[in-house]
Formats: C-alpha cells, structure tokens, sequence
C-alpha cells in the first residue's frame, strides 16, 4: 500500500515539473515570436 502512494508521489512530481517547463517554454516563445513587442512597449513606454 505505501509502494503504491510513493509512486503516485513521484508521478505527481514528475507531472508538475513537466506542467512548469511546459509553461515557461509557452512564454518564452510568446514573447520571441511577437507579443515580447507589445509586452516591452507596455513595460517601457
């Protein structure tokens, strides 16, 4: 029963972990591909 929620611990972790990197890659390219224009123009005037 414990080896059961150990693994189901891990797969959790293993699952955020993806989820974040997933999330970062998504708003690095938005800002590369275009909406880093606007972004900047709002940040900077």
């Amino acid at each position: 029963m414990t080896d059961e929620t150990d693994d189901y611990g891990d797969l959790g972790e293993r699952r955020n972990r993806r989820i974040r990197i997933t999330a970062w890659v998504v708003i690095v390219s938005l800002i590369l591909v275009g909406g880093g224009a606007t972004v900047l123009s709002l940040l900077f005037g």
